[in-house]
């Protein structure tokens, strides 16, 4: 009898959270007439994958040295002039880990000057690409010099 006690009893300290959680989900999940509506309001998305002039990968966009806000303020300015909506912009797992603080805080700065222009975002999370094989003796995604 104290066996099955502490089965009933352990059975429900492990089901009574998750069913609710599920009322708490359930609750705020949006019907279907109120998700259409939101869309109706939203306006036709326009727009492209972004990356600044000054860098030459997503890599080298987010890394704390090369972080150029001045040259994505510039660019976001000219892509919303051109009639752009949105942008989808890829995050490297590098920065993150090599310092994901910092990573936060160059993501809110990009967020801060993309609302400043009306561009919305689309983050692709921690994307890494696949090395392409390169048949270019000198070798492919090497920097143009800027002398």
């Amino acid at each position: 009898m104290l066996r099955l006690s502490w089965i009933l009893l352990t059975a429900l300290i492990v089901f009574t959270p998750v069913t609710a959680q599920e009322s708490k989900i359930a609750e705020l999940r949006w019907t279907a007439e109120r998700a259409n509506a939101w869309h109706k309001k939203q306006p036709w998305l326009v727009g492209c994958n972004f990356i600044p002039s000054s860098a030459i990968n997503q890599l080298e966009m987010w890394q704390a040295d090369t972080f150029d806000p001045k040259t994505i303020d510039r660019e976001l300015g000219w892509a919303h002039d051109l009639g752009f909506t949105t942008v989808r912009v890829f995050l490297h797992d590098l920065p993150w880990k090599e310092d994901a603080k910092g990573f936060a805080q160059r993501i809110d700065r990009f967020l801060e000057i993309a609302d400043s222009h009306k561009i919305r975002l689309m983050f692709v999370l921690f994307s890494r690409r696949r090395r392409r094989t390169c048949t270019i003796p000198a070798g492919c995604n090497r920097p143009v010099s800027r002398s």
